[in-house]
């Protein structure tokens, strides 16, 4: 392997981000997590889609240096001897793409949030570049760090549940229920920005996401019924999705944005031949574990009978609550480990996973396969 720059693999990350500026969200989110475990330093960032904005946004988090916009950002750091390693990519869906392909080219390293692009065409297309980069791609899919979703992918794999049968993953939140006009829903349901799946793409995609990382299952068809529940969206804020998967196991998969009285209420159910597993995202520190026709076990984040594969990215006993910020902040962790073996010309341990490009162009043909079958009245359509 080719390396990039060459510093000790121990020293920081130099990290830029692109998006995040002031009055987002997802952009502090990042920004936390990078910093959790002290691994990056963020030293420049093109912030927001206005000149103006981006050097305010800039100015405000005290960076080294602040540009106008990602191209210009990305031919000057690759030029610099300190310059970036790594981007974060914070922008909204239909920026990913264009910004990612500038860095990809130039050797830096990309950290993007999901989903991985608007449009299948954009996917293909970014999955080329990063797979022809001498850079890796990591994909924020930030649920897949949490340390009991780890030991379920384990258990699953050690065959604790036997062969899968019924896999039931949901992801219902109640922002949405009315019209909304700040920044984040606007964007969110524009299609031009978001892409074609609402619900499907802001959260349907995680709930996805989480089913495949935790059984190891390939979706082979879907038949969806999505749903613009409030007057005038042009996007979901409601699906419905049955799923077939290799082997012959079966999955039913909602996700929706006008289900009052849930917030991030993401949640998966595994059940095999021998047993069931049951994670809920609001309660993540806890895993239960039924045997069939015996009681059911409650495992817990860094106690007894948590694995290896859950307990190296806890951070503190259990009993003391970890969540989101450290869930996604493991995702940041499994990329520091991944950069710095590239800085060495070595791969990382074996223990290292986290989301691809490969993942997220699944995520991207997931949400193109249940536009597409709702658009047939439901009818089942294969996945490319």
């Amino acid at each position: 392997m080719v390396t990039g720059r060459s510093e000790e693999a121990s020293g920081r990350i130099r990290l830029g981000m692109v998006g995040g500026g002031n009055d987002a969200f997802i952009g502090g989110v990042h920004r936390i997590a990078a910093r959790l475990d002290d691994k990056f330093e963020l030293v420049a960032g093109a912030l927001s889609s206005t000149p103006e904005k981006s050097i305010e946004s800039g100015q405000a988090l005290g960076l080294e240096r602040v540009y106008e916009d990602f191209k210009q950002m990305a031919i000057r750091e690759a030029r610099l001897k300190s310059g970036i390693e790594a981007v974060s990519i914070v922008t909204p869906n239909h920026v990913h793409y264009a910004a990612a392909r500038e860095f990809l080219k130039r050797g830096i390293h990309v950290i993007c949030d999901k989903p991985l692009t608007s449009t299948l065409a954009d996917a293909k297309k970014l999955v080329k570049a990063a797979e022809s980069a001498n850079a890796l791609f990591i994909l924020t899919h930030n649920y897949t760090g949490y340390p009991m979703v780890r030991q379920a992918r384990e258990m699953v794999a050690n065959g604790d549940i036997g062969k899968i049968r019924v896999v039931q993953v949901e992801y219902p939140q109640d922002w949405l229920t009315e019209q909304q006009d700040f920044k984040q829903a606007e964007w969110r349901t524009d299609p031009e920005r978001s892409g074609a799946g609402g619900s499907t793409g802001d959260i349907g995609t995680h709930a996805y996401n989480l089913a495949c990382f935790v059984t190891g299952l390939k979706a082979e068809s879907l038949a969806a019924d999505l749903q613009a529940f409030v007057p005038g969206r042009k996007v979901d804020d409601n699906a419905h999705v049955l799923l077939r998967f290799e082997g012959g196991a079966r999955g039913m998969l909602w996700s929706s944005q006008v289900a009052p009285g849930n917030e991030n209420a993401l949640r998966l159910r595994v059940y095999g031949e021998k047993g069931g597993l049951e994670w809920s995202q609001e309660d993540p520190n806890y895993l239960w574990f039924t045997p069939y026709n015996e009681p059911k076990r409650l495992i817990t984040r860094n106690g007894a009978g948590a694995g290896d594969p859950a307990n190296r990215l806890s951070r503190v006993p259990p009993g003391h609550p970890e969540g989101y910020l450290e869930g996604f902040a493991n995702i940041y962790g499994e990329a520091a480990e991944a950069i710095q073996a590239f800085r060495n010309g070595t791969s990382p341990d074996a223990s290292v996973v986290y989301p691809t490009v490969r993942d997220g162009l699944n995520g991207v043909k997931f949400v193109a396969a249940c536009v597409q079958s709702s658009s047939k009245n439901a009818a089942w359509v294969k996945l490319e």
